[in-house]
């Protein structure tokens, strides 16, 4: 049966997270016709953030309510070159969303900006450490934009999520008592003050500063009081239920796609949003310089051809990859030559964690928190210390971000408690209020050998290739984390506990698919000045396929030791505002 055809749009999205919600914002502002298709349900708070319905443990955390049926698409993995790849079955290590929302409805709130040297890392390296400084086989690059380009958009951004925090410098100016003293200087203070502090991040704050660090509180989109944003949309103050990430937020505090955009453009006569329609391919006219639309499975599993005069790929960072692949958008990238550039650089996070067990008079109440609430140091991000001695390329922030402890994922034990049985119970009984944990989430470099491709024997449910994934830790990872680890060992001995748990890579651990670590995944995309060495330009815009733009984490050339949402909101409306100004009244390359 032939696809069903629906009537053109100037812009068509796909997907409906963080990028395609703001994209489709201020494209309709622009006066263009979007239409916006998200593969999963729709998702609200009125109806999926029902109280007390919404604080079930069990539907969203171990049975993955709001996350990507891995049963029907996948990708398959392999740690090297020569491996045979396997399907991911069943979720772990990382967390894709799906429904209206995506990632943006079921992430923590941790809103960073960017170290500015991470946008230029390849440059700042080689100027300070030299070329040889960078290991053989390190594919690190410069992103293609400055900080000074991104800040307004930084700074609308948090606007828009409604971000809580205290800032350091405000046009060069020293501002108040908290703040990041290595954070790039700031256009305006944060819309919000930074949440309270709970027990676990001030005892953190305290030993850090006793030990010369510079503590300061996380930005966070978990409202500190009702706020009202630039669209209109309104969001209630945080109440620290500790259901944030993974979770619908019942309370209209977290910021989401859900409360902070769609609110205002449901008001819009120029968008349409369109659930349960899964995006099969980019279409492209006859000399594939253009792209003419998408071809997408309705509901009912009908064939539908959406034409567009501009194609957004909006998706989670890996379905960006697979959908550029599979629709022939630039050359796939080959790891034995060099050559090619979709699905170039993949890189993830580098985590070390550490738990703390104290006495029974440390009460940590770990039951309250709130996702992107904490207290965190720099001083051993980015480059804000010599890595000259320590010998590994990246840097980590580090944090006590107290999310909520639930009942059945939240438990930790001390090395040597039993597994099970009335001793495990007795454990529990005597550790769950005394516990604190702390982060160190490192930024992962990219590999001539990490890299995306499109699996050439798995297929989904709809008879098309999975996406492959070839990735293993590097040396370079293993000693930054050790190092981090380290450092952050003697700010947890700082805080007196009983015991701690160091929780580490070791030199010739393999990545494991199993234990949970972050949601954090860049590369594929990746966004520069050079055609050769990047897929989308510096406004993200495909060198192949100049109607088309791919905003997301898929752009990251390598990953940032901050959560990559921030960088991901302040791209999107640069390359928004490069569509405004410079496309629409010339169509054509923008480089």
């Amino acid at each position: 049966m032939a696809a069903r055809t629906m009537k053109k749009a100037d812009v068509v999205i796909v997907g409906f997270g963080w990028t395609g919600a703001i994209m489709a914002k201020e494209l309709t502002e622009a006066g263009l016709n979007v239409v916006a298709l998200e593969r999963g349900p729709m998702r609200d708070t009125a109806t999926d953030g029902i109280y007390p319905k919404v604080l079930d443990e069990l539907a969203y955390s171990i049975r993955r309510k709001l996350f990507q049926d891995v049963s029907r698409e996948t990708v398959t993995v392999r740690h090297g070159v020569n491996d045979t790849a396997l399907p991911y079955r069943q979720l772990g290590a990382f967390l894709p969303g799906t429904g209206v929302g995506g990632a943006g409805l079921h992430w923590s709130g941790v809103h960073f900006r960017v170290d500015p040297v991470e946008l230029r890392l390849r440059s700042h390296y080689e100027e300070r450490y030299g070329r040889k400084f960078i290991p053989e086989g390190m594919t690190i690059q410069d992103f293609g934009v400055s900080y000074e380009e991104l800040e307004p958009h930084f700074d609308f951004a948090e606007k828009v999520f409604g971000t809580s925090g205290a800032a350091w410098t405000v046009a060069g100016k020293r501002v108040g008592e908290g703040g990041n003293p290595f954070a790039p200087d700031r256009s305006s203070d944060f819309p919000l003050p930074p949440q309270k502090r709970t027990v676990s991040a001030q005892r953190f704050g305290e030993a850090a500063r006793k030990l010369g660090h510079h503590p300061y509180d996380l930005p966070s989109a978990n409202a500190s009081g009702p706020y009202t944003n630039p669209y209109g949309c309104q969001m209630g103050p945080c109440n620290f239920c500790g259901y944030c990430s993974g979770y619908v937020c019942y309370n209209y505090s977290k910021a989401s796609p859900n409360v902070n955009v769609l609110p205002a453009l449901r008001l819009a006569p120029n968008f349409e949003l369109r659930t349960n329609a899964h995006v099969l391919r980019v279409n492209l006219s006859g000399d594939r310089r253009s792209a003419t639309g998408v071809t997408y499975l309705d509901a009912q599993g009908s064939e539908v051809e959406q034409p567009a005069d501009i194609v957004v790929i909006a998706a989670f960072q890996l379905h960006n990859v697979r959908l550029m692949l599979l629709s022939g958008i630039g050359t796939p990238y080959d790891p034995a030559t060099g050559q090619g550039t979709v699905g170039r650089n993949f890189a993830y996070q580098n985590m070390a964690t550490i738990k703390a067990y104290f006495d029974k008079d440390v009460h940590a109440n770990p039951f309250i928190g709130a996702g992107g609430n904490g207290v965190a140091i720099d001083d051993f991000n980015a480059d804000n210390f010599d890595h000259g001695p320590a010998g590994f390329v990246g840097g980590s922030p580090m944090w006590v971000n107290q999310a909520g402890a639930k009942p059945i994922s939240g438990i930790s034990l001390p090395d040597g408690a039993p597994a099970w049985g009335s001793g495990w119970k007795k454990a529990v009984a005597d550790n769950y209020n005394h516990t604190i944990s702390m982060d160190a989430h490192g930024a992962h470099m990219s590999y001539r050998d990490n890299y995306l491709s499109l699996d050439p024997t798995y297929k989904d449910a709809w008879g098309l290739p999975l996406l492959r994934m070839t990735f293993d830790w590097k040396d370079n990872d293993i000693r930054m984390t050790r190092f981090m680890a380290q450092k952050m060992q003697r700010i947890a001995e700082a805080m007196g506990p009983k015991s701690l748990r160091v929780l580490v890579k070791n030199f010739g651990e393999h990545f494991d698919v199993v234990g949970y670590q972050t949601t954090h995944l860049n590369g594929g995309a990746i966004m520069g000045v050079d055609p050769g060495t990047s897929a989308v330009n510096r406004y993200l815009q495909s060198w192949d396929v100049h109607n088309v733009f791919v905003p997301g984490a898929s752009a990251f050339p390598q990953g940032l030791g901050y959560n990559p949402t921030g960088l991901v909101a302040a791209l999107t409306y640069w390359s928004a505002k490069a569509i405004r100004e410079r496309y629409l009244k010339a169509p054509g390359p923008m480089a």
